[in-house]
């Protein structure tokens, strides 16, 4: 089987548990039930599910194993989604190609909704069918990298620098932090779930790390260069909000000259490894030539 056969067998997958572990439409409260759906189901590329499988791929972990770690991670990245799309933040329209949370529905549903998918993400691995010890490595790792020592935090330091222009340090470390953090968890977990050995897993938050940031300087030329269409979401809002980007302190060319390395940073975290670590090395490839 293909590694694009793969992630199209295990997208279907994310999403039937995805559609499975969330509540009913038809229930009451019936508003914030379908506002949640609305802003998981449906669209997305699953990338922090799918790194959650192909890292415990990599040490041969139970498939099943893998299940509430991958759901729980995309959980959380749809709540940041709904919140940061709020008008106290990004304030967007256009999320997925279709509208945002708050516009489908109202503010206060999607703030409600993205509380509650924070609280099923958790719910889920607490639940999960794992050793009690991996459950709580697992809640643990989450937990730390949504915080305010990561996701968070990253959102905090990104509306304290809207308007204005970042060193490169600064933006690096909030990215890593924003983006960055739910990567490297996602990651993490699929090893743990693998019984990775401690050097393993630091092996892969170093790879998990550059993809991280890889994947944050590739969406910072596409909002330069792509459409809302081909998006899904609002081209050129960074520039609209007079925020720092990748390209606005490199230049276009020194953007994608900061990819490729980033790029080969992937390709040497995971030198080590044999064709065991083919789906990471994809998903690292597509976090660099992705073009939406």
């Amino acid at each position: 089987m293909t590694v694009e056969a793969r992630f199209a067998g295990l997208r279907e997958r994310i999403e039937s548990q995805l559609d499975a572990a969330l509540p009913s439409p038809t229930d009451d409260p019936r508003r914030l039930h379908q506002a949640m759906r609305h802003s998981v189901l449906g669209g997305g590329k699953r990338m922090r599910p799918l790194l959650v499988h192909a890292a415990g791929a990599v040490f041969g972990a139970d498939p099943h194993h893998l299940d509430a770690p991958a759901m729980a991670v995309e959980l959380i990245h749809a709540y940041s989604l709904v919140h940061d799309d709020l008008p106290a933040m990004d304030d967007d329209a256009l999320r997925r190609g279709k509208p945002t949370t708050h516009i489908a529905f109202d503010e206060a549903t999607a703030i409600l909704a993205g509380d509650a998918l924070q609280s099923r993400a958790y719910s889920l691995l607490a639940e999960a069918p794992l050793p009690a010890e991996l459950r709580v490595q697992c809640l643990q790792t989450l937990a730390h990298a949504a915080g305010a020592a990561g996701m968070c935090g990253g959102q905090a330091l990104d509306i304290d620098a809207t308007g204005q222009m970042q060193s490169l340090q600064a933006l690096t470390r909030m990215h890593a932090l924003k983006t960055g953090a739910l990567i490297r968890a996602a990651v993490r977990m699929g090893a743990l779930c693998g019984q990775a050995p401690v050097a393993e897993l630091q092996r892969l938050d170093r790879f998990a790390d550059a993809l991280g940031l890889a994947f944050q300087v590739r969406d910072d030329i596409l909002d330069v260069e792509a459409s809302s269409e081909q998006l899904g979401k609002t081209a050129g809002k960074d520039v609209a909000q007079d925020k720092s980007t990748f390209p606005a302190l490199l230049g276009m060319e020194g953007a994608k000259a900061r990819l490729r390395e980033l790029s080969a940073a992937m390709d040497e975290a995971l030198a080590g490894y044999g064709e065991e670590a083919d789906a990471l090395r994809a998903l690292g490839r597509l976090a660099v030539e992705r073009d939406h």
